[in-house]
């Protein structure tokens, strides 16, 4: 994501507009007390609201800066969910519709950083790729990306914790509580999901 093409286009303005934190509040509560939203309600809403916070944060920052998931992620859960629905059983449908909104901004920046160069290069571009795909040394998120579309076919609850962990930046201990597991459970889980990716992205 260049400075140039994404620079802050609500420069002077704070995140985010009411309208949409009353949004994802009422979308949150109707999906705990069984309503008629779903998840899927509320991805348009983090998408364009991580857009905003990534093009706002690189355009205050040094050339070259890179998006850090984990920071974005965390300020977004901040400012769209008020106190009275922070509840964990929130906090798991927000991080998991955060995650894939996430997963797609960074997959659209890799994506087009690759076509500019005609071919893109094989640098990581997260720090967490080491944590899952180590000692791999030529894997990037477009790899990863890959791996994870076939294990979340293959093991729903696995493909959760990977992307909980890679593209939002929670550590075990948070993902073992926000998915309502044992956090011995999330240790084996973290090490199969690890061990699955790694050999996925190795054979190809």
């Amino acid at each position: 994501m260049s400075n140039h093409e994404d620079s802050n286009p609500n420069k002077g303005e704070e995140f985010p507009q009411a309208s949409t934190v009353q949004k994802v509040t009422r979308i949150l509560t109707a999906i705990g007390e069984g309503g008629k939203y779903s998840t899927d309600d509320l991805i348009p809403l983090v998408y364009t609201e991580l857009r905003k916070l990534a093009a706002y944060k690189l355009g205050i920052e040094k050339t070259g800066q890179t998006l850090q998931p984990t920071a974005l992620v965390h300020e977004a859960y901040l400012r769209l969910v008020e106190p009275d629905v922070n509840s964990w059983k929130n906090q798991r449908q927000f991080f998991g519709v955060a995650a894939e909104a996430m997963r797609r901004i960074l997959i659209e920046n890799k994506r087009r950083k690759n076509a500019a160069k005609r071919g893109g290069d094989r640098q990581r571009t997260l720090a967490e790729v080491d944590e899952i795909a180590a000692p791999i040394q030529s894997v990037n998120i477009l790899d990863v990306n890959d791996a994870l579309e076939e294990l979340c076919t293959v093991d729903e609850e696995a493909g959760e914790m990977v992307k909980l962990r890679y593209f939002v930046g929670l550590t075990i201990p948070q993902i073992a509580k926000t998915m309502g597991i044992s956090p011995r459970k999330a240790d084996r889980l973290w090490a199969y999901s690890k061990a699955w990716l790694y050999r996925k992205i190795k054979s190809e």
